[in-house]
């Protein structure tokens, strides 16, 4: 499996997790709707990267040569 599959992962995890941040900052600032817009992009990107990963470790876990 390319590398790439890892990295594209791993850069969805850190792109919610970073939405997520920035969902939480501007709650504070009381911009209720940029912490919305935010907060759907954070689990836009926690969906995308949950995918990836499952099907990652479906590869991972598939006997090889099957």
């Amino acid at each position: 499996m390319p590398q790439s599959e890892y990295d594209n992962a791993a850069d969805l995890h850190i792109y919610a997790a970073h939405a997520h941040t920035a969902a939480a900052a501007a709650h504070r600032r009381s911009d209720h709707e940029a912490a919305e817009e935010l907060s759907s992009r954070a689990q836009n990107y926690s969906m995308a990267a949950s995918e990836k990963t499952f099907e990652i470790a479906k590869l991972i876990q598939a006997p090889m040569g099957a």
